[in-house]
């Protein structure tokens, strides 16, 4: 299969001159405060741990002042599509053609100056309810693209903000049809195939996507306990009556009840070094009975929509001390769906986690104390050019293990280790900002003024 073949990522310098040319078009991307912004996301790089933004200006890489890390985020502006642009061009083309989908609470429970907040899933200080499942702040939908190999590196390619009163499927679709063209125009003949958690809604979102399913794939895991539908048996003529659109009781397919499965369209029997025996089974034809209620309201019968079921169970999990259920996936795209490519795609789905994990924890994307989500977004822009930068450069850092971890062979490093060697690669490749210019303090507050109380902005709660 194309997805199983492998090659080496640039090295030496090749790799030196791929990273800085990704750096000098990152700059052509910003607009205004290119600099403040651009040094701002190099000392993100090169802090020794996740710091709040006023000490970001401690940095070597800063040459300017403290008050430009909050300026060039308040008031910079940057293209958003030309980095999505120019992370697509950036993808590693040796990885498979599958991207995960899944969003992020960027937290502000405390904040009551910060506008369009909502109640987000997160575990937090300041959250709500016994398991802290609900906070206050915004939430960030990324896109990236995944490796098939056992590691923790993702190549992100775009973010949006689900705002309030968005729907995240609608955003998801929006962002799999932008994405799929980018990756056309750039050259790329293959169909890509997209995997998404439970949270977002399968059938909306191939209803979105279905004059598309020809050039996308679609991959969304669904709950244990869902039940769906057969094609009816031809309509017997001349009876009086609509047509049924779903079979009867007999042609139900329920997830939990093994004795209406039927024979499976496709099955496939693998042998993994690290779950054992993989058993992958597909059903086609299958649909959901819809309602007219939520994305369908105003129609006057729901749509039929399709999808192939695929079922995936392991013999055991890495660790080897538990036997997890059975995965249930949905899949839509042209033709029959690639078992063997789906149930290896929605397992390194998780890898999207590890990269929340390392942005959070070791860049602080969600503990700058930023006002407004425009902000944000700009922040999350440079967190995920970082993330990139690093990316770039697995083949150039030097492996500097602590006292208790054991040393790695080179291009085999982590996210977290080639962030320790990112300071002596920034003396290789340089800088693209300008200079600082040399100013002087400006006069400050106007004798006999004061300053007023910032608007509070209260949370915004979803209705149903």
């Amino acid at each position: 299969m194309v997805w199983q073949a492998r090659s080496c990522q640039a090295a030496g310098e090749d790799a030196l001159d791929q990273l800085a040319g990704f750096r000098r078009d990152v700059y052509r991307c910003l607009w205004r405060r290119a600099g403040a912004l651009f040094e701002t996301m190099d000392a993100a790089l090169t802090a020794p741990a996740a710091a709040p933004l006023p000490y970001l200006s401690l940095e070597p890489v800063m040459r300017r002042g403290h008050g430009m890390v909050y300026q060039g985020l308040a008031e910079g502006r940057l293209d958003e599509e030309a980095l999505r642009d120019l992370l697509v061009a950036y993808r590693p083309r040796d990885w498979p053609l599958v991207f995960a989908i899944d969003a992020s609470t960027y937290p502000r429970p405390w904040a009551a100056t910060s506008p369009e907040r909502e109640y987000h899933h997160h575990a937090c200080p300041g959250s709500h309810g016994k398991d802290g499942a609900a906070v206050a702040g915004w939430a960030f939908q990324w896109l990236v693209q995944l490796s098939f190999t056992p590691d923790s590196w993702t190549a992100p390619q775009d973010q949006v903000r689900a705002g309030a009163g968005d729907d995240a499927t609608r955003k998801a679709a929006g962002q799999i049809l932008a994405h799929a063209a980018r990756l056309r125009a750039a050259g790329e003949t293959g169909i890509p195939l997209y995997v998404l958690d439970a949270g977002y809604d399968e059938a909306p979102l191939t209803w979105d996507l279905r004059e598309h399913l020809s050039q996308v794939q679609i991959l969304v895991r669904l709950r244990n306990d869902r039940v769906l539908y057969r094609d009816p048996p031809p309509p017997v003529p001349h009876k009086a009556g609509r047509p049924r659109k779903h079979g009867n009781g007999t042609d139900r397919f329920e997830c939990k009840n093994p004795a209406t499965w039927g024979q499976p369209g496709q099955e496939l029997t693998v042998d993994d070094p690290r779950y054992g025996q993989v058993s992958v089974m597909s059903w086609s034809g299958l649909h959901p009975k819809l309602f007219c209620r939520g994305r369908f309201e105003g129609f006057a019968r729901p749509p039929v929509i399709k999808c192939h079921l695929i079922r995936v169970t392991v013999q055991h999990l890495p660790n080897r001390r538990a036997v997890p259920g059975p995965l249930w996936l949905w899949w839509a795209g042209p033709g029959a769906p690639d078992l063997d490519l789906c149930w290896r795609a929605y397992l390194h789905r998780f890898d999207i986690e590890h990269t929340y994990r390392f942005a959070k924890h070791a860049l602080g994307w969600d503990t700058a104390a930023l006002r407004h989500p425009g902000q944000v977004s700009r922040w999350t822009w440079l967190i995920i050019c970082a993330v990139t930068q690093l990316r770039l450069a697995r083949t150039l850092a030097t492996d500097y293990p602590r006292k208790w971890e054991r040393r790695r062979k080179p291009g085999r490093l982590t996210p977290g280790r080639v962030r320790r060697d990112f300071a002596r690669l920034l003396l290789l490749t340089g800088t693209p900002a300008s200079p600082p210019k040399p100013t002087r303090a400006g006069p400050g507050r106007p004798r006999g003024r004061t300053s007023t109380p910032a608007p509070r902005h209260p949370v915004l709660k979803k209705t149903a």
